[in-house]
């Protein structure tokens, strides 16, 4: 029970208020039960600061994603957001900067300002590795970027399977991707044996419909049950019906693209901007936070984990100052009274593959 606790103080990166006073309370001998009722509480007398997996492990409740962010910037970015107090760092092979971010870690790690431990990293399985033989390989490839022994999470990034090789988006003269031969099911039991042999805490999926889940679920055999569901989230797409289902079969899940994703290089000029909505400024000109702050608290209240990204100082400082207000009912029911099912990240060159994603309702 210490252990853990330690854990999650040094992830959290805050101090506990204890009698008016900021001190951390030591409870090493504390039963592990006692430790959670503290943390369901929630630290600062407003929600949890974690989500318990079904594995039981805590995975903080706000990380920082790095989709998108540059190789130049995203080390100064992932020392800032540790400076600030982010212990949960959301990576993926296809980013190409987990070498980069991996530097950021390790040079935290080495000043001591930070245990490995006390960490929460996440990375994602690329399509171009769904064969059982490649998967491990995959694994091992992102742990060298990151310079780590293990994952705290390892999910299966899409439910659909490219071309082996080393073109991450293979296409052919239409420009259609090549899919793969690979079924969900033998790609989750590669991914299953990397839990056994240690590599990584706890696998997950990425991207998945409801009936991909249950290929998975329904597996002859399954050792592993998916402890995280990452997706796209924000007002525009509250994917209500699809968290409602993993969260009602103890699968936690995470929103990426929670501030609409307005550095896209896709984005159209009349596309429409979430942290720019005359309704998200409202609300967030009430609480006196920002838009972003106001996005991020609305996943948080929804018991999804979210992680903004961001490589600018100030804004990562900004992005983790969400735990010292509520949204009312009234204003999360407005909120997502917004969705009008807008995907952003609708990957459409992939529409023509078996396990494109997309089609079904959720």
């Amino acid at each position: 029970a210490g252990s853990q606790w330690e854990q999650d103080k040094g992830r959290m990166g805050t101090s506990a208020r204890v009698g008016g006073a900021s001190c951390w309370v030591f409870l090493a001998h504390c039963e592990a039960r006692a430790l959670l009722s503290w943390l369901m509480l929630g630290r600062f007398g407003v929600m949890a600061t974690s989500v318990q997996l079904n594995t039981g492990a805590l995975m903080p409740v706000v990380g920082l994603g790095t989709w998108k962010s540059s190789p130049g910037k995203v080390t100064e970015a992932v020392k800032v957001a540790i400076d600030v107090g982010y212990r949960h760092f959301d990576c993926a092979y296809v980013y190409q900067n987990e070498n980069e971010v991996g530097i950021g870690i390790q040079e935290k790690i080495q000043e001591g300002v930070v245990k490995r431990q006390e960490l929460f990293i996440v990375s994602k399985l690329w399509s171009t590795f769904h064969e059982k033989s490649l998967v491990k390989t995959a694994c091992q490839k992102t742990l060298s970027a990151l310079k780590l022994d293990y994952l705290d999470l390892y999910l299966i990034h899409w439910p659909m399977g490219f071309k082996a090789g080393d073109d991450l988006f293979p296409s052919n003269d239409q420009g259609a991707i090549i899919a793969s031969a690979t079924k969900i099911e033998d790609t989750w039991e590669a991914m299953e044996e990397l839990v056994d042999s240690g590599l990584v805490k706890a696998i997950g999926i990425s991207n998945f419909n409801r009936s991909q889940i249950e290929k998975i679920l329904n597996k002859p055999g399954l050792k592993h049950k998916p402890a995280n569901h990452q997706v796209e989230c924000h007002p525009y797409l509250t994917q209500e019906k699809l968290i409602n289902y993993c969260q009602s079969l103890g699968i936690s899940v995470t929103a990426y693209s929670p501030l609409g994703s307005p550095d896209r290089p896709w984005a159209k000029p009349e596309d429409p901007s979430l942290l720019d909505d005359p309704k998200i400024q409202a609300i967030s000109l009430k609480h006196k936070k920002t838009a972003a702050q106001v996005l991020i608290r609305f996943h948080i209240q929804r018991n999804v984990i979210v992680i903004p990204k961001s490589v600018t100082p100030a804004r990562i400082a900004e992005n983790f100052k969400v735990f010292d207000f509520e949204l009312t009912k009234e204003e999360m029911a407005e909120i997502l009274s917004f969705n009008c099912g807008w995907r952003l990240c609708a990957m459409t060159m992939c529409r023509d593959h078996e396990e494109f994603p997309f089609s079904a309702e959720y």
